[in-house]
């Protein structure tokens, strides 16, 4: 099966994203909840599974910080290795920004770092990018710099852009980048700016919008989350979904082609007691 897909900087992508939150233990909701994350994912056999279940639909783009985490880059090789299929790989890397030669090598390397483990684009977490934001000017300083470095490193540039105001300063002053991440689910969860205002802005950009957060780290359910996303960004645009096993994969990837086809998705029902 082939899932839905659109071009990022004239690489193919699925429309579906697959995130790491739910692999590498970053739940949003507790550090006893990021611990059972931990437990459940402790190899990178775990991992590979739930990235197999994406695979077999045609979900084979995964973002997530795999030059940080070997056992992450581990389980993408495993994953491939078993289905013989390739997995695109977005990084989003935290770099040094202060302006001096010695933080720009070390910038370099980093970025080095993320093509080594085989990453196809770069964004350049949002931790980062925002410290370059200047509102006063609608100006981002000295980000050709960097998107120059990860050119020069052979990959696609893109950036984190937590600060809804990022993909429009991009936009603005033209900057090398050919796509954005940005917060997106309809509680406003973790959003700096109203949905309504959000929504604009990703309809406005220049570039495709990689969404994250569709189900507000786990505050709501799949079914809503990814109705009210798929149904309100563009076709160029992506969601990024974490899973933690391959039954929850199985069900994210059936709900998104349900609200597609605007068919009513078959999942099996929830337990009550």
């Amino acid at each position: 099966m082939s899932f839905p897909r659109t071009d990022v900087g004239g690489l193919s992508v699925s429309r579906l994203l697959i995130g790491c939150n739910w692999f590498l233990g970053a739940s949003h909701r507790s550090a006893a909840a990021d611990a059972h994350i931990r437990d459940v994912h402790n190899s990178p056999e775990s991992i590979a599974a739930v990235i197999e279940t994406f695979l077999k639909y045609g979900v084979d783009t995964l973002m997530g910080p795999m030059s940080r985490f070997p056992n992450l880059n581990d389980a993408i090789r495993l994953a491939e290795q078993h289905s013989g299929k390739h997995v695109i790989r977005i990084d989003t890397p935290h770099i040094n920004v202060d302006d001096t030669r010695e933080a720009r090598v070390e910038a370099m390397e980093r970025l080095k770092q993320c093509k080594t483990a085989g990453a196809d684009f770069c964004l350049l977490h949002h931790v980062t990018c925002e410290k370059l934001v200047f509102k006063n000017t609608r100006s981002i300083v000295r980000l050709p710099d960097y998107t120059a470095m990860i050119r020069e490193c052979g990959m696609i540039p893109g950036l984190s852009a937590h600060m809804p105001e990022i993909v429009t300063f991009c936009d603005e002053n033209g900057y090398d980048i050919e796509t954005y991440i940005q917060i997106f689910n309809s509680m406003g969860y973790l959003m700096q700016m109203e949905v309504e205002t959000v929504h604009r802005i990703i309809h406005s950009a220049k570039k495709p919008v990689m969404t994250i957060k569709s189900m507000a780290a786990g505050r709501q359910t799949p079914f809503v989350g990814l109705n009210f996303s798929w149904n309100t960004i563009r076709p160029c645009d992506m969601i990024t979904v974490g899973c933690m096993t391959p039954a929850e994969a199985e069900e994210v990837v059936e709900i998104s082609l349900a609200a597609f086809e605007h068919r009513p998705p078959e999942i099996g029902k929830r337990s009550h007691v």
